[in-house]
């Protein structure tokens, strides 16, 4: 297939969270005097809007819902965007698929505002041609990312079958499938047990991701250590 299209998820894939998400929900729970699920439980919740994913901790109820929520954007908002990090040869991948005339979408289930807070801040909005994510905060739609791609699809006028979603969750290739779009699963997120499985194709490395999306003589071009040298000079 010749891709023509890529839309990418954001944490897990694009950005490394650094644990930011789950230290931030558990800060939040804890904060609201329930007990803390522990890491392991919490990075489950990464993929899905939190006002569904928070829903499946003890002791989270409709009423109090609303004002964990609030703790936890308090904090990712004055300290988890900056621990969050750019995965290694995430940039120069996105700008060899620029670079090849492939248009280059986030598709996330963040609030649309919160997500371009975060790619503006990372700098992350140099190499994209699109964002979309949740217009909704509360998280009405459900876990779903089925019209966030869908979106993307029709905002760009891009060819379903010449597009490809790449994500971490299963939410990713779920949301790809409902689009009659192919998907592939990165190894280096918070895929839960044979999650990655239902991907039509896993990359393990960003190397791997762009012979899947360039081919490898392309790929094989990419100088993918340029990221590793701009990560240190900062």
């Amino acid at each position: 297939m010749s891709v023509t299209s890529v839309l990418f998820d954001l944490d897990g894939t694009l950005v490394d969270p650094a644990g930011a998400i789950t230290s931030g929900i558990r800060h939040a729970v804890t904060s609201h005097g329930l007990a803390d699920p522990g890491e392991a439980r919490v990075e489950a919740l990464v993929g899905p809007p939190l006002q569904i994913g928070l829903r499946t901790l003890d002791g989270v109820t409709d009423e109090n819902i609303g004002s964990i929520i609030a703790a936890y954007r308090a904090r990712y908002a004055d300290t988890g965007m900056a621990e969050s990090v750019i995965y290694p040869g995430i940039v120069a991948l996105l700008d060899a698929l620029r670079s090849a005339g492939i248009h280059v979408a986030v598709t996330t289930a963040k609030p649309i505002n919160i997500a371009r807070q975060l790619i503006a801040r990372k700098g992350l909005d140099a190499h994209l041609d699109a964002i979309h994510g949740n217009a909704d905060e509360h998280g009405s739609m459900g876990s779903s990312k089925t019209h966030i791609v869908a979106e993307a699809l029709e905002n760009g006028q891009l060819d379903p079958e010449r597009s490809v979603v790449v994500g971490d969750r299963h939410y990713d290739w779920d949301a790809a499938r409902e689009n009659s779009v192919a998907s592939i699963g990165v190894a280096w997120g918070f895929a839960q047990g044979d999650e990655l499985q239902q991907a039509d194709a896993i990359a393990v490395t960003a190397r791997d991701l762009a012979v899947l999306l360039l081919g490898a003589e392309r790929a094989n071009t990419i100088n993918f250590d340029e990221d590793f040298m701009q990560e240190g000079a900062k």
